[in-house]
């Protein structure tokens, strides 16, 4: 950050009185910059035991498999923002059933957050989507899968399957994915 997006005077990077941590701070008018993870919510859409995975048209990935998941969006919760994404990305309506995975993705400075859910219907490629399809178990593309943050969850999504136990699963990934 170069200019203070309140004033549009320059910043600098310094520890604020009374906090321990650099951050962008304006040279005139005093505003703290804090900046911060985001926050990127999707779901794992399952019928009849087949899960929907999407293909990427759009970098990063672009041609490799995922959920359906993206940005979460200000004045929206976590649930319903996947149903958002799960919309816009694969033309599909969901009904969400529980939290599955939280994933500290740190290098990409992102918060990814993965509910399982209940595909309702139809579904098709929307416009980040080159392709829609549902997966058995036994075919999930897994050298293809765009994102480790991804795979950690649909793992966890069949575990939870082959045990008969929901759990919630964390971890945390370090290191961006190859491009």
């Amino acid at each position: 950050m170069s200019f203070c997006s309140l004033c549009g005077n320059p910043v600098v990077l310094r520890v604020p009185e009374g906090d321990t941590l650099p951050r962008d701070v304006c040279t005139v008018c005093g505003t703290v910059h804090y900046q911060n993870p985001k926050v990127v919510v999707g779901c794992v859409p399952e019928l009849d035991g087949r899960i929907l995975l999407c293909k990427r048209a759009i970098p990063p990935r672009p041609g490799y498999w995922t959920v359906p998941a993206g940005f979460l969006e200000n004045g929206e919760s976590l649930e319903q923002g996947a149903v958002r994404e799960t919309l816009e990305e694969a033309m599909a309506r969901v009904e969400i059933s529980r939290m599955l995975a939280v994933v500290d993705v740190i290098d990409s400075q992102q918060v990814h957050v993965t509910f399982a859910a209940k595909l309702l219907g139809s579904f098709g490629a929307g416009h980040e989507t080159l392709d829609a399809r549902l997966f058995d178990a036994a075919d999930i593309p897994w050298a293809d899968i765009a994102f480790r943050s991804v795979e950690f969850a649909l793992r966890r999504y069949l575990d939870d399957l082959a045990s008969g136990v929901n759990r919630l699963h964390m971890t945390v990934i370090r290191g961006l994915p190859p491009l």
